[in-house]
């Protein structure tokens, strides 16, 4: 198997482990608003927004994904 793929998977598993060790529900305040969720779905909602300004930064940057400046 490739490195690259050891890795993804290894990340992947970590991840996961992660995941299911916080599925108790945490209240989520911001400003006036109070949320009550899973930490599943807030981390995940986190990873979706920091994947999302990632690719909006390269974007607007005009660099690629793994380049060096």
């Amino acid at each position: 198997m490739k490195p690259k793929l050891i890795a993804l998977v290894v990340i992947l598993i970590f991840a996961l482990v992660i995941l299911l060790q916080n599925t108790h529900v945490t209240t989520l305040r911001l400003l006036f608003w109070k949320v009550q969720m899973s930490q599943v779905v807030l981390v995940l909602i986190v990873l979706a927004i920091g994947v999302a300004v990632g690719f909006v930064a390269a974007k607007l940057t005009g660099r690629r994904a793994g380049s060096s400046p």
